[in-house]
């Protein structure tokens, strides 16, 4: 691998196309594809056999899990959590004998998000942040911030804290609650959940 203090660490079985963006401090393992137009932060860690298409903005502190395919039109903000196999998807209605290049949908996860292994997140949506898509899950709508999403489809079962813990928050009405980790305070207030 190769590595210098102010360069990110990328394995020699990657393929790093002309023109990609990588943050210093970020790794890129065994087997990734990044294409030329590709922005990447810092401090990012791309797993085995990761592929990062053209038109796609990772914020810093990003970690994609092996498997993981961040085709164009997918924005990751900083500190996004991909797990292992998890899908995204750019078009909505792909046929292999009709071209749809020109009919990407965007697709926006906000700082901190998690997204579960295995979950699959159809285009054209935004995951809110700190929000947190449980394993399996198949998410074809907006997710608010700090919503717990589990199913197919994805519906939210509960709230979750910026530190990844689960809140003991109504989905509905008002109530507060804090975070069992770090005692941050969150309050619920008719369906909208508010930090502070």
């Amino acid at each position: 691998m190769s590595t210098t203090a102010n360069e990110p660490t990328i394995h020699e079985t990657a393929i790093v196309d002309d023109g990609a963006s990588i943050g210093a401090g970020s790794r890129v393992w065994h087997f990734v594809h990044v294409c030329g137009g590709a922005v990447i932060g810092r401090g990012c860690s791309l797993g085995q056999n990761v592929f990062v298409g053209n038109k796609v903005s990772i914020g810093d502190n990003v970690k994609i899990q092996n498997n993981v395919s961040v085709y164009d039109n997918v924005t990751l903000e900083d500190d996004v959590f991909c797990g292992p196999s998890m899908v995204f998807t750019n078009v909505y209605n792909p046929r292999s004998a009709v071209s749809r290049k020109d009919e990407y949908r965007d697709t926006t996860v906000r700082r901190g998000a998690t997204l579960g292994a295995n979950c699959t997140i159809v285009c054209g949506v935004e995951i809110g942040e700190h929000a947190f898509v449980g394993a399996g899950a198949v998410v074809n709508r907006d997710v608010p911030a700090h919503a717990l999403m589990v199913g197919v489809p994805a519906r939210q079962v509960g709230w979750m804290s910026a530190a990844g813990e689960r809140l003991d928050l109504p989905l509905e009405g008002d109530g507060e609650a804090a975070c069992p980790l770090t005692g941050d305070r969150y309050r619920v207030e008719r369906g909208n959940l508010s930090a502070g």
